[in-house]
């Protein structure tokens, strides 16, 4: 009797050891993450491959320690408004999903620009866009009039015309870098103005991607 219920007591333990490995080494029970009530994912291409953008689908997943930080000293680090200049749109995740399916669907009118540093770039940007690092347009970060005029012509599709820039042709650039706190693609969206690109033109995703990270989105490699 007394070894009947020492085995039963063992079969128990390890049953129950078992089950919590089973519930630490999986989440079978997770319940699905949609990017909106309706969709799952998309897909998108990015350096000319596919890529399925969508949430991360653990329910226990933390967000990545590159941006678990909340307060950076400000200057520079500084809080962001919301309206970055008159006739420029701040945008949210589902319009930039909105921007990345219409460029992946052959939509050459739009570019989506990560305005951060390589460094920052490397450790992961959004699907679909070009890293043109936030000093590429500065002239106090030394860019040359001639190579800013180059990425005028060659990337976002402006004219030059006797010494005028004529935007017509130009693309919808939509910017953003590492978040609210972030100054890079300000100061890039600021640059633009400054040079003459239609506000209309420009919209501004101030989450960035403290936020893209925070919601679980995917990332990709530059």
């Amino acid at each position: 009797m007394i070894r009947k219920s020492l085995v039963m007591g063992l079969v128990g333990v390890v049953a129950s050891g078992m089950a919590s490995l089973s519930m630490a080494g999986s989440h079978s029970d997770d319940k699905p993450v949609g990017i909106t009530g309706n969709l799952m994912s998309i897909e998108v291409m990015h350096n000319g491959s596919k890529v399925t953008v969508e949430r991360n689908a653990d329910n226990q997943n933390t967000v990545n320690p590159s941006f678990a930080l909340t307060s950076r000293p400000c200057p520079p680090f500084c809080i962001q408004p919301m309206n970055l200049a008159p006739g420029v749109e701040t945008i949210g995740e589902v319009e930039m999903i909105g921007y990345m399916e219409q460029a992946s669907a052959g939509d050459d009118s739009i570019l989506i620009i990560d305005s951060r540093t390589p460094d920052w770039a490397a450790r992961g940007m959004i699907p679909g866009a070009i890293n043109l690092p936030w000093t590429a347009l500065s002239t106090r970060k030394g860019a040359d009039p001639i190579s800013i005029g180059e990425i005028f012509t060659d990337t976002f599709g402006a004219e030059e015309f006797d010494g005028l820039w004529k935007f017509g042709n130009a693309k919808t650039l939509v910017m953003y870098c590492n978040g609210m706190w972030c100054g890079q693609s300000p100061t890039n969206i600021k640059a633009l103005l400054d040079f003459g690109y239609p506000a209309h033109k420009i919209k501004w995703y101030r989450g960035g991607m403290q936020n893209w990270e925070n919601l679980g989105l995917t990332t990709v490699k530059p």
